[in-house]
């Protein structure tokens, strides 16, 4: 016998673990079966649910619940609740009086017993009832739980951890849920029902609303006369309420990018919730008004320069779109004109071109292994020789394309791969098209890279959550300063953008910002992006499907919803030019024909840009910019710079050799523009002037143009393959 007492009083204080955990443990281990992702000062941008097993909302404080549940809840269960100690031993007397007269009676277990079974595991009821040793731990539990927990706190835990109904737990879930509102707000008829659930979770809806009627009776004590047949109905129409939306708010897919790798009661994140509104109801207000041209899909995020915070983030249009679960921040898309700014701030650097060298704007084809490659304009019209400022900011496609002749695809490609866009194909595979944006990126990455362009050219990765490390990676310097500011200037210039959008267009702001904007080919995809002092914005404008859009050009599109969030981020804040780097001088320069001959390019126009002051990396800098009389194509394409640069080969250039030619008849020609200069192979001068030729020698070289002191004023990468002159002499 004494043996069977031990066994007994270590079964009930092993059941009596669970009450040894204290308040905060208890609060501080409950999870929500939802995610809440917050914007960077705490408030909701989305709630997704992460736990399909069970339903429950965040915990709720005691406070937050309507005083009309609360005393339902004490009324019903346990209306000795603030005077006994864990268990009501008034109501257990009374209870075994009644099981020996077999009548009925409302039972004997307090809400703090009932607490200590939902804490405890090996104390939940079981489908035939409690045995008498876990109605003996419950009550050893629960006079525990008194000693160490006050009133308001067992109250609070019992309401977030009972089950109401089905898969809801605790007050919120089931609030939400059935009314469809937050437990504060629950009246008089709701607590009723929340309540009668609480009793019997799963019984039918007339059970509910029986036991739901006398409830409300408790509660008005018969002041009023209740409407038990009105009851039933509001309870039987709640009880068919399943589940409220598995995600809601304003931020779904980032929400979905962040929740997928991990769970949790919430994510803070780097947006700012009004931005984020803001951005959201700009994006549906302009796609609304397309509505009539075919778009139905956008998307918008914003930047802020310095730390590549992440502050808004709109994947898609919502309601207006077909496809509303595709995020177009990430989606990739082709990109039109908004990689020519990297392209000429690439061949800046390579000293190959100057913001005010001319470019020749005329029809052009341009062999590729692939046929013939011609380049158009968006408007179908050439506008003979311009500057590379205005064939920038004008965004001029046969220029670009001029352009990426001198740079070459493969070296253009690697310089976009720095610019953090990962381009799925190698450089030789877009070909020329690459100038015009014919590979696929991404939003976020575009405009990351144009982040990378305010900032001096260095590129750092963006961040989307908070954390807790004070210093961020240093970034990496993927483009020359110089070029980046000479480029940002160009596209902050009303006058630069005049020959195709006019002096007047949406892109041009009341603060200093610089834009570039893009439209794919047939219309697919419309872009603007563009930063200020402070922050980067890009848009997209299309169909998810990839259908064309009908007439929606750069500035009618992304532009007015770029330039709506940059006045919104700009309301109150000053935006100032950036100061030049060091390296970059400024200089008047005039342009002039030939022999001062007028020049046609376009229908009776004549050539004429007006002096100006021009940025330059020192070194290329020149007052006079004159067309010379040579025949338009891609070796002419840009005019005398201050340098010399090499004209041929082409950097990237690849060289076979034939073991059956001597080798004297395969030497390679190098042809150069500009003063007389030096030749230089792998660093070892090897010819002077503007002509060279080399006997090709297996292996990757670098061929340098020097001036008398030795500076490089042009250089370029080719390779040798084959036998080489040793192996042909063996023979």
């Amino acid at each position: 016998m004494k043996r069977l007492l031990t066994f007994l009083l270590l079964t009930i204080l092993a059941h009596a673990a669970g009450a040894a955990a204290t308040f905060s443990e208890v609060r501080a281990a409950y999870q929500s079966s939802d995610t809440l992702v917050l914007d960077r000062n705490g408030e909701l941008l989305q709630r997704i649910r992460t736990d399909k097993s069970v339903r429950r909302g965040r915990w709720t404080a005691l406070a937050e619940v309507s005083p009309a549940l609360r005393t339902a809840l004490v009324l019903s269960e346990d209306k000795r609740f603030y005077e006994h100690s864990g268990v009501d031993w008034q109501a257990v007397s009374a209870a075994a009086w009644a099981n020996l007269w077999n009548s009925k009676t409302r039972g004997a277990s307090t809400i703090t017993m009932q607490l200590a079974g939902l804490l405890d595991d090996d104390l939940k009821r079981g489908s035939s009832g409690r045995s008498v040793l876990q109605k003996m731990g419950q009550t050893v539990s629960a006079q525990m739980l008194e000693s160490g927990w006050r009133k308001d706190q067992i109250l609070e835990a019992y309401l977030n951890l009972v089950p109401f109904r089905g898969e809801l737990v605790g007050i919120d879930a089931m609030s939400q849920t059935l009314f469809g509102k937050a437990p504060h707000g629950m009246d008089l008829r709701e607590a009723a029902v929340a309540v009668a659930l609480v009793r019997a979770p799963n019984a039918n809806a007339l059970q509910v609303a029986q036991r739901s009627c006398r409830i409300l009776k408790l509660l008005q004590a018969s002041t009023t006369q209740i409407d038990c047949d009105s009851l039933g109905l509001f309870a039987q129409a709640a009880l068919q309420h399943r589940d409220f939306a598995a995600s809601e708010g304003i931020a779904p897919h980032l929400a979905q990018q962040l929740v997928r790798p991990q769970t949790g009661t919430s994510i803070t994140t780097t947006l700012s919730f009004p931005l984020q509104r803001f951005a959201v109801e700009t994006l549906q207000q302009h796609l609304r008004e397309l509505q009539a041209r075919h778009v139905e899909d956008g998307a918008v995020v914003v930047l802020d320069n310095a730390s590549g915070d992440v502050l808004a983030w709109v994947g898609s249009s919502g309601d207006l779109s077909g496809a509303a679960e595709v995020d177009g921040v990430t989606a990739l898309r082709q990109p039109g004109s908004t990689l020519k700014p990297f392209l000429y701030a690439q061949a800046i650097a390579e000293r190959r071109i100057t913001a005010a060298s001319l470019l020749d704007d005329s029809g052009t084809q341009i062999q590729t292994s692939g046929g013939l490659y011609i380049p158009q304009n968006y408007d179908r019209h050439f506008k003979g020789w311009v500057s590379a400022r205005t064939a920038l900011g004008a965004s001029l496609n046969v220029p670009a394309v001029r352009t990426l002749v001198m740079v070459s695809p493969d070296a253009f490609h690697k310089q976009l791969i720095g610019l953090g866009l990962p381009l799925k194909e190698t450089g030789d595979y877009y070909g020329y098209s690459l100038a015009l944006g014919s590979a696929e990126v991404s939003l976020l990455n575009l405009t990351n890279a144009y982040r990378a362009l305010c900032n001096g050219g260095r590129f750092s990765p963006v961040r989307t959550q908070r954390s807790g490390v004070a210093t961020a990676p240093a970034p990496a310097q993927a483009l020359d300063a110089r070029a980046a500011f000479i480029v940002g200037d160009v596209l902050s210039d009303t006058n630069a953008r005049a020959r195709t959008f006019g002096t007047d267009s949406i892109l041009a702001t009341r603060f200093w910002s610089a834009v570039k904007t893009g439209t794919s080919k047939d219309m697919r995809d419309n872009w603007a992006v563009g930063y200020s002092q402070r922050y980067t914005v890009g848009v997209w404008v299309g169909n998810a499907s990839g259908a064309p859009m009908w007439d929606v050009s750069g500035t009618t599109g992304a532009a007015p919803i770029w330039a709506a969030v940059m006045g919104y981020l700009h309301k109150n804040l000053p935006s100032r030019a950036p100061r030049p780097p060091a390296g970059v001088v400024q200089a008047r320069v005039n342009f002039a024909a030939a022999n001062a001959r007028p020049v046609a390019f376009n229908e009776g126009d004549t050539f004429s840009e007006a002096p100006r002051q021009e940025w330059f990396i020192d070194g290329t800098q020149q007052t006079a910019f004159t067309l010379r009389d040579t025949a338009s194509g891609v070796a002419s394409a840009a005019t005398s710079t201050a340098s010399a640069r090499i004209t041929a080969p082409a950097n990237g250039t690849i060289i076979a050799l034939d073991p059956d030619i001597p080798p004297n008849r395969q030497r390679l020609s190098f042809v150069a523009q500009g003063p007389a200069a030096r030749w230089a192979m792998d660093g070892k001068e090897f010819a002077k002037g503007p002509q060279a030729q080399w006997l090709p020698w297996p292996g990757r070289h670098v061929v340098a143009l020097q001036n008398a002191k030795g500076e490089t004023l042009d250089q370029i990468r080719i390779e040798v393959r084959g036998a080489g002159v040793v192996a042909h002499r063996q023979r």
